[in-house]
C-alpha cells in the first residue's frame, strides 16, 4: 500500500513529460478544481481583460464544458462567475 502513492506520482510525471505543452496546461487546470484559498482569476481576450478576486474560496473547473466557476466578491457584493478555461489565468495570492 505504501508504494501506491509514489508509483502514481512517478506515472503521472512520465505521462506529463510526454505531453504537449497544451496538454500539460489542461492537466494543470484540472488540478485547480476544488482548492480552497485566495486567487486572482483573470480573463483575457485581446484588449479585453477582466480580473476577479476569490478570497478563502474555491475555483472549480469543468474541462468537459471548458469553464472555470467561482464566487467573486466586489465590496459587499458576492456574485457567481463563469469564465472560459482557454482564456483564463489563475494565480494564487497571499
Amino acid at each position: 500500500m505504501k508504494y501506491i502513492v509514489p508509483l502514481g506520482l512517478a506515472l503521472a510525471g512520465l505521462l506529463a513529460g510526454g505531453c504537449t505543452e497544451e496538454q500539460q496546461n489542461r492537466l494543470a487546470r484540472v488540478g485547480v478544481t476544488w482548492l480552497e484559498g485566495n486567487y486572482k482569476v483573470t480573463y483575457a481576450d485581446g484588449e479585453h481583460v477582466r480580473s476577479w478576486t476569490v478570497l478563502d474560496g474555491k475555483v472549480t473547473s469543468e474541462p468537459a464544458k471548458g469553464y472555470y466557476y467561482f464566487w467573486a466578491r466586489e465590496g459587499d457584493r458576492k456574485y457567481y462567475v463563469q469564465t472560459p478555461i482557454a482564456r483564463s489565468y489563475i494565480e494564487e495570492i497571499d
